[in-house]
């Protein structure tokens, strides 16, 4: 059996879902393929690549895209609220999104635990895959268009529905969607002081982004302390 035969649904009807044909399907079979089914696989003494290096470069190739669509379609736009809008669009929620729409998850190749803790639906899992999909396309083209061509009227929507309620959102929501954009990054709120009598309490709160202080805030609330602080570190990523 060989590795066209062991995906589970035909990549020719992938290929037509996503409107791009590989002139080398090891690929897509590649970015299909998940770490757990490359480990199931060794002990039989098969050795199957996967999609993490695809990911890592999928990664940048989608940061570039993005980017160069936001700098060209919004000239008036600060680089502040153009680096939240980037973060908003290239997050994991957003890309496992996008793997739902095109189905992605059906086609991926599992090992047989992921598979039965619903794998396929798994937004981290998903996400990974969307990004190792634009690296194969990228490298099988040779060129970023047909990335575009893909890519571009699933992210677009989401990036127009970012900048029209964008606006509403608060300070932590934003900072969020910035942090997140590096994966394993750990934000946290932590109260470093009280002040004032019990009816009148002033709250002091620092956040955190992996223990460092990116911004101090208070308020009468913990919750205003947090989104104080929060709106002075938006500041130091470029919210201006």
């Amino acid at each position: 059996m060989n590795d066209m035969e062991k995906l589970p649904l035909s990549p020719e009807v992938f290929e037509e879902k996503i409107g791009y044909r590989y002139n080398n399907k090891d690929l897509l079979i590649t970015a299909l393929t998940h770490s757990s089914y490359a480990n199931e696989c060794k002990p039989r003494g098969e050795a199957v690549e996967y999609n993490e290096r695809l990911e890592f470069l999928g990664d940048s190739v989608l940061s570039i895209i993005v980017s160069d669509y936001l700098f060209k379609s919004y000239p008036d736009t600060p680089e502040g609220d153009l680096t939240r809008i980037r973060a908003s669009a290239v997050c994991e929620k957003t890309l496992g999104k996008l793997a739902m729409d095109i189905g992605l998850g059906k086609y991926m190749r599992l090992g047989h635990g992921e598979e039965m803790s619903h794998g396929r639906e798994r937004v981290s899992i998903l996400a990974d895959a969307f990004e190792a999909l634009l690296a194969s396309i990228y490298l099988d083209s040779g060129s970023r268009e047909a990335v575009e061509k893909f890519l571009m009227p699933l992210v677009v929507p989401e990036i127009k529905q970012f900048t029209e309620n964008g606006k509403n959102k608060d300070h932590k929501t934003l900072l969020q969607q910035i942090v997140q954009q590096e994966r394993g990054e750990i934000l946290e709120y932590v109260l470093v002081g009280e002040s004032g009598p019990d009816h009148a309490k002033i709250f002091t709160v620092e956040a955190r982004l992996n223990s460092n202080v990116i911004g101090h805030g208070s308020g009468k609330s913990k919750r205003e302390a947090e989104q104080m602080a929060a709106k002075e570190a938006l500041i130091l990523f470029g919210d201006k």
